[in-house]
């Protein structure tokens, strides 16, 4: 089973290059796998019959009692027959529905099949969560299909509607799903059914939950606006999603937990009445629409509803033809969907008012629609009609609120007789003072799908005796009557056929008389829910505005000062009401003097910080404090956290002092005297505040410290530092997520400044920057005063580009004197913005940085040291390369983008992670030891090798930025600057 679902999302991975290949053919090949998942089910058809099941279990999260467990039994048999069965069909449909010219093919197949995948998942699921998983995929993928012709606005929103609509619900049940899981203490499926928890408040309200969460996915009112918009999607969207797999997801969780909480209080009451409701509305609407498409959505909404009144009835006998019913529907309505998108194809429209004449022109297409057509009407000899006598039936041999619900069931049938009356009139009668509609030739193959749907419809009315075994094997887990019911094609002459009759009957005068039908349609015709959803989401859109007008001022410092005093404000209502500095030890102000002046030093800054109005004080005055709290580190003896944030301050000041050369010199905020003084005691209370609740926490500490034990851990595997074992071993995942974070946050911001694209390329040509040489030239070549070949020969250039003859200014012809350069691309400066000094330091120290730099990677096991510190040490040494040479030194220094660092390192810490799966967990351990010809005795672990991954990681991210807030900005200034002619004008 894991096999065949996994099938699904592996092939759909491959479907873009599939299509790009064999165009639509690749449709036949993607329809491998849901087939192979109908051949299997159908050869456990006899186990699942006779009460058997299938199951597959792995522990997947066992502290949570969590597991990837699957199980197929006769209900899980009858849904994967649908999915995988009509996927089959629907799939082999689309390479004739699509030609090779439809935009966006391979994703709309990829996303076909995965959803396919997830509805197999969804109805093999034996574990709440799982299921709730695969619930959402659905979720997902239903909304990338719908909104496939994602620039059309009607696609768009009706792809955000049901998002919106059935997620939410989503959500809602899996609330429901911890609840169930806490009352039963499991989450296992067949558990919960085989041993249901007692009666509680908390089980109604779970109950509750998870229905409104089944109830949205099956669109049953009042959640049944986003089916009809969800039309917008292909055909054979609406053909396999809103007919035979999504959007029987809902009924079929209703189905499965039935047996066990039907008696669940409000289970019965809800279930009947909304979908009396909802049976009884949508086959109203359904009588007033025009087009094809939407007739058949209105009747999925009404159909639906009779499905959750015969599912949600709770008993032995419903549950048997509620069985039969989601079989019969499927098979019905599913070709009538593809019938439609077959007229729309061969016609162009699918507007019943311009449609005439069809039968005649595509007799085979009208033939294949008649027969579902009469399936769904409830004609004998055909499914439609079994499913429907057994409904009508078990419903009249139930309780009295199964009796009022068979009451609007027989009018929902009259309904559903006369809107199939109108489709079929519709699609394929010849109307008066309607031109015949011209159509071309239907391929057989395009025929195929549907057809083998509507034959399965007229074989399986005589043959429903053949489904008593399976669908009675559902039927078991309810409590047998006397007499149950049993499947036959005719009963006799009784109620449940009078009934019929009489639905059948006043199906065809609702039909007759469609034009005083829809006058009082629509004179009684309330304000649409679509338009309802719509005015909610406008006036939450504005409410939205209109607080975050309110709230979002753009102002900094107000924002931290509202956190600020919110946060002190709980804090001293804590300290007050709880008092918990009452047995603390008093607070030991320093360990050695050295602590107290380093403290009183940084402090003294941090005050200095409160007073400062250019930028460029302030942030060196904020980098001071964090070499303060390095030195701090230093005292306490705390190496590495000192090395680390050395390097951190080092960095981040470099990157501030980028990032200031498009910043004004001082603050622009203005505002009073009295107001900063406001705000001063505000950040003091803060800092206070914070360093009283530090030292409240350590002194209630009651346990023994985790430090011995980690310092053990580290010594049990030879190793000597403590806190790069802690980053690397004990705690990889913390640092495996903060790695993820990290590479995230540097795409981002670094993408808010690449617009267009992350390298150092030849550019556009751009203005000299005021003070450069006359001649100096932007060097876009591979040598300097290389002009790059499609710039025109008047080019203007500037002095980040200029040869290093132009920029010195010497005389033509004496370009052979010798000169010594310290930097590969130091000449494409002007004179006077070069700092031999800075050069020739930059040049002595990059590559010592970097052997220093991997010294520090390689001996964090026993030294201080580590990928992260070291990737910082690596990053200074280009910065420095930077400073001295420019954004071109930078480009000569790093060939590579940025983003190869970030993704090698990224790729490298996961594959160490996901390599612990070979002894059973991930991140596990493991080491290395041998011997080696010239270095002697050695070692590799994991650790070095997860560490290296972060290396290049924190490198990346360090190139990343100063690219952007160096190179980039650099960029901006040339074009930004004037010409040197408008500079003497």
């Amino acid at each position: 089973m894991s096999v065949l679902i996994l099938c699904h999302f592996a092939l759909a991975l491959f479907a873009a290059p599939l299509v790009r290949r064999w165009g639509t053919r690749a449709f036949l090949v993607l329809a491998l796998p849901p087939a192979a998942a109908a051949v299997w089910a159908l050869t456990r058809w006899s186990t699942t019959a006779a009460g058997g099941t299938d199951t597959t279990e792995w522990r997947w999260l066992p502290a949570y009692h969590v597991d990837w467990a699957l199980r197929l039994d006769a209900l899980a048999e009858l849904m994967v027959l649908l999915a995988a069965g009509v996927g089959t069909l629907v799939l082999i449909y689309c390479a004739s529905y699509f030609d090779d010219r439809s935009r966006q093919l391979g994703r709309f197949a990829g996303n076909l099949l995965a959803f396919a995948g997830a509805m197999l998942g969804l109805v093999l699921a034996d574990d709440l969560v799982l299921l709730y998983i695969f619930w959402e995929l659905t979720t997902v993928f239903s909304y990338l299909l719908i909104g496939q012709t994602s620039d059309h606005k009607r696609n768009r929103r009706s792809a955000l509607q049901a998002l919106t609509v059935t997620a939410l619900g989503g959500l809602t049940m899996l609330v429901g799903f911890l609840l169930l899981g806490h009352e039963a203490g499991t989450y296992r499926i067949s558990a919960i059914l085989a041993d249901p928890p007692p009666p509680s408040a908390a089980l109604s309200a779970a109950v509750v939950l998870i229905l409104v969460g089944a109830l949205s996915k099956s669109a049953i009112w009042p959640f049944s606006l986003w089916l009809p918009n969800a039309m917008a999607a292909p055909t054979p969207v609406s053909a396999y999603l809103h007919a035979a797999a999504m959007v029987k997801a809902g009924v079929y969780l209703v189905a499965r937990l039935a047996p066990a909480f039907a008696e669940i209080t409000p289970w019965r009451p809800l279930l009947l009445v909304l979908g009396s409701l909802t049976m009884l509305l949508g086959g109203w609407r359904a009588l007033r629409m025009n087009d094809l498409k939407l007739v058949l959505a209105y009747g999925t909404v009404s159909q639906l509803g009779f499905l959750t009144v015969l599912a949600g009835a709770g008993g032995h006998d419903t549950g048997l033809a509620a069985t039969a019913m989601i079989l019969g529907h499927a098979l019905f309505k599913a070709p009538l969907f593809l019938v439609t998108g077959i007229v729309d194809h061969a016609t162009g429209t699918r507007d019943l008012r311009k449609l005439s004449g069809l039968g005649r022109r595509l007799p085979a297409v009208c033939a294949v629609a008649v027969c579902a057509g009469a399936s769904m009407a409830a004609v004998p000899p055909l499914l439609g009609f079994a499913a429907k006598e057994a409904a009508f039936q078990t419903l009249l041999d139930g309780s009295t609120g199964d009796r009022w619900a068979l009451a609007a069931a027989v009018a929902g049938s009259a309904l559903t007789t006369a809107y199939t009356l109108r489709y079929l009139w519709g699609a394929f009668a010849r109307k008066p003072g309607v031109p015949d509609t011209g159509a071309h030739p239907v391929p057989a193959a395009f025929l195929a799908p549907p057809a083998v749907l509507a034959l399965a419809c007229l074989v399986l009315g005589p043959g429903v005796p053949w489904l008593q075994d399976l669908l009675g094997a559902y039927a078991a887990q309810f409590p047998a009557p006397d007499h149950p019911y049993h499947l036959a094609l005719w009963h006799g002459a009784g109620l449940a056929l009078g009934l019929s009759a009489a639905a059948w009957a006043g199906g065809v005068l609702l039909f007759l008389a469609s034009g005083p039908v829809l006058r009082i349609g629509h004179a009684l015709a309330l304000r649409s829910a679509d338009r309802v959803f719509g005015g909610m989401l406008l006036a939450l859109e504005r409410t939205a505005l209109q607080c975050t007008g309110l709230v979002q001022r753009g102002s900094l410092p107000a924002y931290l000062v509202t956190t600020m005093s919110v946060v002190l404000a709980g804090q001293i209502a804590v300290l007050v009401v709880d008092e918990p500095w009452t047995g603390t030890p008093a607070p030991r102000l320093w360990d050695h003097p050295t602590q107290a002046g380093v403290a009183l030093l940084t402090c003294a800054v941090a005050l200095l910080c409160l007073g400062v109005r250019r930028r460029m004080k302030a942030v060196v005055l904020a980098g001071l404090t964090g070499y303060g709290t390095a030195l701090l580190f230093v005292a306490q003896g705390a190496p590495d956290l000192a090395l680390t944030q050395f390097c951190v301050e080092t960095v981040s000041m470099i990157v501030y002092v980028l990032v200031l050369r498009r910043m004004p010199v001082y603050f622009e905020e203005n505002f009073s005297r009295w107001r900063r003084l406001m705000r001063m005691p505000v950040a003091l209370a803060g800092g206070a505040a914070v360093a009283v609740v530090l030292w409240i926490m350590a002194g209630h500490r009651r346990a023994e410290s985790a430090g011995a034990a980690m310092v053990e851990e580290t010594a049990h595997h030879g190793l000597k530092d403590v806190v790069a074992t802690i980053l690397v071993d004990l705690r990889a995942w913390d640092t495996m997520g903060e790695s993820a974070v990290l590479a995230a946050a540097a795409v981002g911001v670094t993408s808010l400044i690449y617009l267009h694209r992350r390298t150092d390329a030849a550019e556009q040509p751009v203005l000299p920057l005021p003070g450069d040489h006359p001649h100096a030239a932007l060097r876009t070549g591979d040598e300097p005063g290389t002009a790059p070949p499609t710039a025109p020969p008047t080019a203007p250039r500037t002095a980040w580009q200029a040869s290093r003859y132009e920029s010195a200014g010497l005389p033509s012809g004496d370009e052979g004197a010798p000169e010594r350069t310290w930097l590969a691309a130091s000449a494409t400066l002007a004179p006077e913005r070069r700092s031999l000094v800075l050069e020739v330091v930059a040049r002595l120290i990059f590559h010592p940085v970097l052997v220093l730099s991997v010294y520090l990677l390689l001996c964090a096991e026993n030294l201080p040291g580590g990928g992260f510190v070291a990737g910082l040490t690596a990053g200074v040494a280009f910065i420095a390369r930077y400073l001295a040479g420019g954004r071109h030194e930078l480009a000569d220094a790093v060939r590579f983008k940025a983003g190869l660092f970030t993704g090698l390192g990224l790729f490298l810490s996961t594959a160490t992670a996901l390599g612990g799966l070979g002894e059973g967990t991930v991140l596990h351990g493991w080491t290395w030891h041998g011997h080696l010809p010239v270095w002697g005795d050695a070692h590799l672990s994991t650790a070095v090798l997860f560490d290296c991954g972060v290396y290049l990681l924190v490198l990346g991210v360090v190139l990343d930025i100063v690219r952007a807030l160096g190179a980039r900005i650099d960029r901006q200034i040339e074009r930004a600057a004037p010409r040197p002619e408008e500079g003497r004008a």
